[in-house]
């Protein structure tokens, strides 16, 4: 029996709506004639044809990812949005007018006080058309910054975005602009590295590439580009460097100011000699691209000798000392990228730096009245070679408070104070020992490392332990037996140190170094049993810092040279300086405690007429072409150093016969400019005591024995040696010759007994006690000839004719040059 069919009119139900939920009152349609009842029946599910899965219902987390349809739709989305952004960037963006770089304001430099230190003076720039420019300068230019700038497109939007992200998350710029782009920043906008400056620098550099040939941009970029020595364009760097026109300037040349492009600070081989290896590989890179690109024939590039750039022709504004600290201002604020040096040399900076007005005189004073003032280069050659260098920190505060670079910087460019070129000798060896203290190390033997340690202290003793033979001399070849750790201190004995160094373990040795401020890149910064002799190649400023770092209890406060930077009524921000404790107080003090034995009793006595209880190290260079005093108070640390250098060719020279002294050393001219300027610099303050927490069995003395007593043996069944007696120094039998003069405080006991270890020679069998300091040395015989003439073996023995000196030398043919180290 079949179903009744519905009424007409019925409308079927709804599948998904309940049998009982209540329907809405059908509505009467008509229908067609014809129309059957059964087309008018209820309306049936779909089904899928033969061979067809049912489509499946999205469920569960399924539900919450985007279909394959909506991602596309989002993609072409954001290609529209960008396109259209695009388009919009386009013609919004005008090409500016240019800006102010060509009449960029001078940046000032003050004092700590806001007194004027100097202004770095104007833009140089002269503006030559590009047929002006050699081809072969062009093409050096297009390899070093462009290669493909002739047939790419104006902007790199890969590039770009790089740029952009590390500037918006903090990662440092990182240039990938093309010479259009450059030109564009360089002339139309500015060197600020913004999101915003960069957007307008992408839309201009199309619109420019659009509308100005490759050849009007290359001109601009060539004519607008920062070279460094203040010259802005191809032609004011031509005359900076070379002192030529561009249209002479030979490939070499034009090799080397396209490499300026990349870091004209740095790469200035004349201001920042330590930077010559990477500005050669540098030059090299641009030639090497110059022949790849087809540019310069191999065989031309082969025979390609660097050419040596000019001097700096500092303005007149920047003499004296206002020259170096400028420049060391500038270094400090690029080095710690607070600006770039493009973006500094725009100008409209005030720059307050840390240097305080009355101490930076008085350290100009003290070298010139202990030193510059003797100076004599027209009767003694020697004299030339001589430079000194110097800085002065605060070591609670970290801040540079006086820094000498040299006699003028209108004379002499390079500041001695920053430079890192010569070795640090032994004012290292106090780091061997903060590292000794620091790790708790011992000898060969097993006996813990303290001042009171005994080791042997015999010239060329072979140094048990290390991996690589090493046997260091003395200075003046002198053999002490077996002496303490404190005595071999204030004796400054490299046996003893070479053989610490590899007791404590060099790699310790040398992380010890960097964690009290020697930067890990310096040169010759080798983990070594020599390093304890100071081969490394530190600056002045680096080693106030780590001798800062010792003052201060072993806390480290990175140094600075700026107090603050504004431009109009924006304020620039510093990096951060949060002290950290680089090694133990502890560690720390025990090895200033040395060092106040060094300057009350060893090598730096020179150093007690600042009137204030000071420690501190001398140090001698290899050949004597240098000679450090590194030392501090409580309050202030400062370190000096005498270098000798040809003012002619550039190359180190050693100081033999400067000042009319046989030699020079760290206990003669550096501790004198020491102790003459802290005297001042500290003037009006109480002088202050250390407070000292020193390791456990530093402050014992041990008990005292024989000076017979056996050598330490390297087993660790031996037991400890007995102590051995203090090696004696000369008693003069006058005390204003010999031991005011001749005999203490510089020929005796500072430069002959102490220094250079010249007490078996220098100081005792003639310098200081046969001739210079005894015999001679109190008299005015023993000034004129026993000083001079017979008492130079190992110092400079007598009153001022050989005490002037330090560290103990040769003389009329009694002993050669040292040729190692203090």
């Amino acid at each position: 029996m079949s179903d009744q069919s519905p009424p007409p009119g019925w409308t079927p139900r709804d599948p998904d709506t309940p049998p009982d939920a209540p329907q809405s009152k059908p509505q009467p349609q008509p229908q067609p004639p014809g129309h059957s009842e059964q087309q008018q029946g209820e309306q049936r599910p779909h089904t899928p044809g033969p061979g067809k899965k049912p489509r499946r219902k999205r469920t569960g987390w399924r539900r919450l990812l985007p279909t394959w349809r909506m991602v596309l739709g989002g993609i072409l989305l954001l290609a529209l949005l960008i396109g259209g952004a695009l388009v919009a960037g386009y013609l919004l963006v005008d090409i500016p007018p240019a800006n102010a770089a060509a009449t960029a304001q001078s940046n000032v430099y003050l004092y700590s006080d806001g007194s004027q230190i100097a202004r770095d003076g104007e833009v140089n720039r002269v503006n030559v058309p590009l047929s002006q420019i050699p081809r072969t300068v062009q093409e050096a230019v297009l390899a070093a910054e462009d290669r493909d700038f002739y047939s790419e497109r104006a902007v790199d939007p890969k590039a770009m975005l790089r740029a952009a992200w590390n500037t918006a998350t903090g990662k440092g710029t990182q240039s990938g602009s093309t010479i259009t782009q450059q030109y564009v920043k360089n002339y139309y906008l500015g060197q600020e590295q913004t999101i915003k400056r960069k957007v307008k620098e992408f839309f201009i550099a199309i619109k420019l590439g659009r509308e100005k040939s490759k050849n009007y941009i290359l001109e601009g970029y060539l004519n607008t580009s920062y070279f460094g020595r203040n010259a802005y364009g191809i032609q004011a760097a031509a005359q900076a460097y070379y002192g030529k026109d561009v249209g002479k300037l030979t490939t070499a040349e034009g090799a080397y100011l396209a490499t300026l492009l990349n870091s004209p600070s740095a790469f200035d081989v004349v201001a920042h000699p330590q930077s010559r290896p990477r500005a050669l590989a540098r030059w090299n890179y641009v030639l090497d691209g110059m022949v790849k690109k087809q540019w310069l024939p191999a065989a031309e590039r082969a025979t390609t000798q660097f050419p040596e750039p000019g001097k700096v022709r500092a303005a007149a504004g920047l003499s004296g000392q206002r020259g170096y600290l400028v420049e060391a201002i500038k270094d400090y604020i690029v080095e710690n990228k607070i600006l770039d040096d493009k973006t500094l040399a725009e100008g409209g900076y005030r720059i307050t730096s840390t240097i305080d007005k009355r101490r930076q005189s008085a350290f100009v004073d003290a070298v010139e009245e202990q030193m510059a003032g003797k100076l004599e280069p027209e009767t003694r050659k020697a004299d030339r070679l001589v430079r000194a260098g110097g800085v002065s920190i605060d070591p609670a505060t970290g801040k540079v408070v006086a820094m000498y670079g040299g006699i003028d910087y209108t004379k002499q460019y390079v500041n001695n104070a920053t430079r890192h070129d010569y070795q640090v000798a032994s004012t290292f060896k106090p780091f061997v020992f903060a590292a000794a203290a620091e790790n708790d190390s011992r000898t060969q033997d097993g006996r813990r490392i303290t001042p009171n340690t005994i080791y042997n202290g015999d010239n060329k003793r072979p140094v048990a332990g290390g991996r690589i033979r090493f046997a260091p001399e003395n200075e003046g070849q002198v053999s002490y037996g077996n002496i303490t750790v404190n005595t071999a201190t204030d004796l400054s004995v490299n046996a003893v140190y070479a053989q610490m160094a590899v007791d404590v373990g060099t790699t310790r040795v040398k992380k010890t170094a960097i964690d009290l401020g020697i930067p890990e890149d310096t040169p010759n910064f080798v983990a070594g049993p020599a390093m304890a002799l100071g081969t490394l190649q530190a600056s002045v400023l680096d080693m106030a810092q780590a001798y800062a770092t010792l003052a201060d209890h072993g806390r480290r406060t990175p140094y600075t040279l700026v107090e603050k930077i504004t431009k109009g009524g924006d304020t620039i921000g510093l990096p951060e300086r949060t002290p950290t404790q680089a090694i133990s107080r502890e560690s720390a003090d025990t090895t200033t405690s040395m060092l106040v034995s060094v300057v009350d009793n060893g090598t730096g006595t020179a150093a007690l007429a600042a009137g204030h209880p000071a420690a501190g190290k001398t140090g001698t260079g290899e050949l004597d072409r240098s000679a450090w005093f590194a030392a501090y108070t409580p309050d202030l640390v400062t370190v000096v150093s005498m270098m000798g250098q040809d003012p002619d060719t550039g190359t180190l020279q050693s100081l033999y016969g400067a000042l009319g002294e046989t030699r020079i050393g760290g206990g003669g001219y550096p501790a004198r400019i020491w102790a003459a300027y802290t005297k001042t610099a500290l003037e009006g303050t109480d002088p202050v005591d250390f407070d000292l927490e020193l390791q456990p069995g530093a402050a014992q003395p041990p008990p005292p024995t024989s000076p017979e007593s056996e050598p330490p043996q390297e087993t660790p069944d031996e037991p400890s040696p007995s102590t051995p007696e203090r090696p004696t120094r000369p008693t003069p039998s006058n005390p204003t010759g010999g031991r005011n003069q001749g005999g203490q405080n510089n020929g005796g006991q500072d430069n002959g007994g102490r220094t250079n270890e010249g007490q078996d020679n220098g100081g005792q069998d003639n310098g200081g006690q046969d001739n210079g300091g005894q015999d001679n040395g109190g008299t005015t015989q023993g000034r004129d000839q026993g000083g001079t003439t017979q008492g130079t073996q190992g110092t400079q023995g007598g009153a001022q004719g050989s005490a002037q000196g330090s560290d103990g030398g040769p003389a009329e043919g009694l002993r050669p040059p040292s040729a190692f180290l203090e």
